[in-house]
């Protein structure tokens, strides 16, 4: 089934980067996810059925981090940089500024 996921044509590109593309998606698709879980629990009066949609938005997250941690160990470069703005203290902004250079 064809997918929108490619800008270039699929056949002429590595699997490598047909796999970087399809994992690249696949986060987009859990952060989506994630956001569409906060706000239904926003909302939502029902705690039972709030309790059950905070432990599938976890799922999310989990998700979301292994495709991460995926695209990260086949981009060192891609790691390095998001090791010196991630789980750190301080401006975020600054901390980005920072990894730049």
């Amino acid at each position: 089934m064809p997918t929108e996921q490619y800008h270039e044509p699929a056949q002429e590109l590595s699997q490598e980067t047909r796999t970087f593309a399809r994992m690249i998606t696949s986060v987009i698709e859990e952060a989506e996810a994630i956001s569409w879980y906060e706000q239904r629990i926003s909302i939502e009066k029902d705690e039972q059925a709030k309790a059950i949609m905070q432990n599938a938005q976890n799922e999310e997250f989990k998700h979301f981090g292994m495709d991460l941690e995926f695209l990260l160990r086949k981009k060192p470069k891609w790691r390095e940089m998001m090791q010196k703005i991630l789980f750190t203290e301080g401006d975020i902004v600054e901390k980005g500024e920072e990894a730049e250079d």
